[in-house]
Formats: C-alpha cells, structure tokens, sequence
C-alpha cells in the first residue's frame, strides 16, 4: 500500500517528460510486486475474518466498495484539473495505507493454532534450505512454487473448474475493455464524455448490485448458480455491443452490469471455500495469477481482430465482429460455470 503512493506522487509533483519517464520506471516496478498481490492480500483478509457461508456476500459487498470508488473517481475527474487529479489521488492513497497500519490487525489462525501473520517483524527460523548455494535455493524455490501452483490447481475439481471459468472470463473482460472503445468511436463517433458515461452506468449499476443485490442473492441461490447468471447475462451484454444499431444500445447494454458483475466475487468466493484458513492468500493469488495469463493473451488476440474488421481491409463488413468473438470467449466460460459444483456450508 505504501509503495503504490510512489507513481502517482510523482505525477502530482511534475508532469514534464522527464517525470513522466521516471513515473513509468517506477510503475512497472511496483506494478510488478503489488498489483496482483494487494487485492489477493485483501481477499484473504476478509476470508479469515468472515465464515464460509457469508463469504459470498463478503466479496461481493468488497467489490461493490471497490466499484463505489471507482465512479467516484471518474466523476472526481470532470471537476478536477490534471494537476489536482493526481494531487487528490495520492492524498487519497496515504489516507489508504495510514488506515490500514492503524485499524486493520492480522488474524491468521488455522485449526492447529498456528499463525503466519501477513506482517511480521520476526524473522523466520533458519532451515536447511537455507544452508545451501543462493542460486540453488532460488532455483529450489521456483520449482517448488511451480509445483505447489500445480498441485493447487489440480488438487480439487471445483478449482482447476473455477480456474477456467476465471481465464475465459477475464479473457472476455479484458477483450472488451480493449476494443469497445475503438469500436464504438469508430461505429458512433463517441467521444471521452460519453465514454465516461458508459463507464459510469456500469460502476453505479455495479455498485448497487454488489452492495444491495448480492447480499440477498447469494445465500438463496449459492454462488455456483449465482455465478453462471453473472456469466449468462455477461454473454448478452457483450453479443448486444457487437450488433449495436443505434448508439443508444451501448447505454441499454451497460444496464446488463447489475447482472455481470456478480461473476467475479462469486468465482473467489467458491475458490475461498476450497481452500483451507492458511491458503487464502495462496489461493487468491492462483487465480490473479490466472486472470493476469487472460490479460495479457487478450489483446494479443482480439487487439488485431478489431483493427482488421473496423479497417477498410476487413474480409466482410462487420465492425462489431471482434466484440462477438469476445462474447464467444464469455460464453464458454458460462458453459464451463454450469459444471461447478460447490459443497454446500452451513450459515453461521
């Protein structure tokens, strides 16, 4: 948390070329330790402070603040000027990490009473691999993370199912997020207003539907079947971009957010609950690591697919082809939701 306040307080204090170079070292860098590592730490958090029948709503309630700040953050932008955005953004970013050193305690406890807190100034206890080479250990260490990953994923039927529920998913979100917004300045001619209309219907419908929707939701339908309505209704959202008529479809569309964004706190939430209270963060991480796979092989896909059919080259006139393509891709994540099985938990 204290080391993501290091880009965006640089772009507060100057935002000259010079700058901006050292901001984009220093982002790749911390990028690199805490992007996929501080929600993964956060999930595991609420999982160890939450019991298994409430996770669901935990998560979705978890990214339902997550979406609440994010269309602040847009609108924040409208009123603000560059100079202040980024000024209000680190701000914002030392109040996150001040509240967290404060008010939030590690609580990690498994069924032996043996804890590995999240921060510790006490160092671990020598062991023997520690005897040996440094470049040994390290190359020791990697295989055997290689393996635990492995072994993780294929340990239990529901995950390496929810692992690849996960990979489409994301390879669809990312997909889109990539191309939508060439297609439709292409297609409609929007502008950055109305992209930010549209990303502002989907955070508020989002947010309503995580924080109101989903905690009555999940304990009556189960996150399995919960998750393969989030997908369903995230294949009809896509499909609807693709043949867009109008430019008001797009808007309609955003609308199917209230239903799509329950896939994502549901696939946690079943990962969560086939994992026991020491591997929370081991498996969140699995699954980051497995949607940042999707993210990276989206754009190297779908990228050039929408180039060719929104140029003059295109092998037949269909601009949204590349977005249709993508609700293929979301599609077979739902295909792949309806096989999930989750054991049920008790409420407690």
């Amino acid at each position: 948390m204290i080391l993501t306040i290091i880009p965006i307080g640089i772009l507060s204090y100057s935002r000259t070329k010079e700058f901006f170079y050292v901001y984009y070292v220093f982002k790749i860098l911390i990028s690199m330790v805490c992007d996929g590592s501080v929600p993964c730490l956060a999930l595991a958090y609420v999982a160890d402070n939450v019991t298994e029948g409430r996770r669901a709503t935990a998560f979705g309630i978890l990214s339902g603040i997550g979406s609440a700040a994010f269309v602040c953050g847009t609108l924040s932008t409208r009123f603000l000027s560059a100079a202040q955005t980024f000024q209000v953004s680190t701000l914002v970013a030392v109040i996150a990490a001040v509240y967290m050193l404060v008010f939030l305690r590690d609580s990690i406890i498994d069924e032996n009473n043996l804890s590995t807190p999240i921060l510790t100034a006490e160092k671990p206890a020598a062991t023997k691999i520690e005897a040996k080479p440094k470049s040994n250990v390290q190359l020791f260490q990697a295989l055997r993370s290689l393996q635990d990953l492995a072994s993780f994923l294929t340990g239990s039927l529901t995950i390496t199912q929810a692992a690849i529920v996960a990979f489409f998913s994301n390879l669809a979100d990312a997909g889109l997020h990539g191309s939508m917004l060439y297609y439709l300045k292409a297609q409609f001619h929007f502008d950055k207003n109305q992209f930010a209309d549209l990303m502002v219907i989907s955070g508020v419908t989002g947010t309503v539907s995580q924080l109101v929707l989903m905690p009555i939701l999940a304990p009556i339908l189960g996150e399995a079947r919960l998750l393969s309505i989030g997908l369903f209704f995230g294949c009809i959202h896509m499909f609807l971009y693709s043949i867009a008529w109008s430019s008001w479809v797009p808007y309609a569309s955003a609308m199917f957010s209230i239903v799509y964004v329950f896939a994502q706190p549901c696939i946690r939430s079943i990962v969560s609950k086939q994992a026991g209270s020491h591997e929370q963060g081991r498996a969140q991480g699995c699954i980051s690591g497995i949607c940042s796979v999707a993210h990276i092989a989206s754009p190297l896909v779908f990228s050039p697919l929408t180039a060719l059919f929104l140029s003059e080259k295109a092998p037949f006139n269909f601009p949204g082809f590349s977005i249709m393509c993508i609700g293929f891709a979301s599609m077979i994540s739902f295909a792949q939701s309806l096989m999930v099985k989750v054991v049920p938990t008790i409420l407690s």
